[in-house]
């Protein structure tokens, strides 16, 4: 996978995560940044439960999202809620 299409992914996950989340994105750094670290952790938390969504590029989005919501809950726990 291209680092392109990595990116691309990375911030489509990143903002489905936030909107999901959150219902507000966090700009375009902030969604790929968020993106490509759910992807690890999304990949990571669903390979422990053995659920996949599958190969390709949607079970990256997906799996991406997974993570990023799991990213952005963990930071609303620490940092407190947007007022």
């Amino acid at each position: 996978m291209s680092i392109l299409v990595t990116l691309i992914i990375g911030a489509i996950a990143g903002w489905l995560g936030s909107l999901i989340f959150s219902g507000s994105g966090l700009g375009l750094i902030g969604n790929i940044i968020i993106g490509i670290l759910g992807s690890f952790v999304g990949y990571w938390l669903l390979g422990l439960l053995n659920f996949s969504f599958g190969g390709g590029t949607l079970g990256a989005i997906l799996t991406g999202a997974v993570g990023a919501i799991v990213i952005l809950a963990l930071a609303n726990l620490i940092f407190g809620g947007r007022k």
